[in-house]
């Protein structure tokens, strides 16, 4: 971002914590960084990281593109009582096509981690999120396109439980109750080798990127790795995480090389 756009986009913000009566210490409090910092982020001395704008746009209820925006006007309505969100039912309708490349991923990572030890039911649902997430921020489109839950151990796969079941019965897959150290887990078992004629040879070099630089964590490592990614961080428990969000990951977790006029 340019120092100019920084600036605009600092007076931007200053705008928006005056509308809402916040002092820069509740907003700074709510970026986990100093007054100072937040003040240096006013003035537009310092830089503001898309985890940061991630989080503005939530405490100002406002949309990410909005708020990057600088000739948008934006009106802020105050209420005494935010709105009440209406829990929605999670529904499961994935599409024949969709439930096909599950499988094939599934039996993919099974064939390839699941003998480890540490690979246990939590850590497949982390592995399939990342496969997801990164596929999608690196070529905008979905692999598996699965549903992903947030809750206090992570992103959860909401579609896992009924396609695995399928497979326990055409017997593609067994579930096996074991011991982890002093844990419990559940492990799945390959029955057959996946079809790789149904995995394209990029979604297959992704996969085998994410089984190489995460496949070794264990449930509570992979679990708190996926608490600092920026779709779970944004996200309201037990809501359904958005895939757009993976555009604003910070540097750790992004997988994609952006261009200065993509930041801006």
């Amino acid at each position: 971002m340019s120092e100019n756009f920084n600036k605009k986009l600092g007076q931007r913000i200053r705008e928006l914590r005056g509308q809402y009566g916040f002092n820069q210490e509740k907003v700074a409090k709510h970026l986990g960084i100093k007054r100072t910092s937040f003040s240096q982020i006013e003035i537009g001395e310092r830089k503001i990281s898309v985890e940061e704008i991630a989080k503005l746009s939530k405490l100002f209820n406002i949309p990410t593109d909005s708020l990057l925006d600088l000739n948008a006007e934006i009106k802020v309505e105050l209420m005494k009582e935010p709105p009440k969100k209406e829990k929605q039912e999670l529904r499961i309708s994935v599409p024949q096509n969709r439930i096909d490349k599950f499988k094939e991923v599934l039996l993919y990572i099974l064939d390839r981690v699941g003998s480890k030890s540490n690979v246990g039911e939590t850590v497949i649902y982390k592995l399939l999120y990342f496969i997801d997430f990164d596929f999608y921020e690196l070529y905008e489109e979905q692999l598996i396109g699965a549903s992903y839950q947030k809750n206090h151990y992570g992103p959860t796969p909401v579609e896992f439980a009924k396609i695995v079941s399928d497979m326990e019965q055409s017997e593609e897959v067994v579930k096996v109750k074991e011991q982890y150290y002093q844990f419990p887990q559940t492990k799945y078992l390959p029955l057959r080798k996946p079809d790789l004629s149904k995995l394209k040879a990029n979604e297959i070099k992704l996969i085998d990127e994410v089984l190489e630089k995460l496949s070794d964590y264990n449930a509570n490592k992979i679990s708190e790795y996926s608490h600092d990614d920026v779709p779970w961080m944004t996200t309201d428990e037990g809501e359904i995480i958005d895939y757009e969000s993976v555009f604003y990951r910070t540097k750790p977790y992004s997988v994609r090389s952006y261009s200065e006029e993509e930041v801006q």
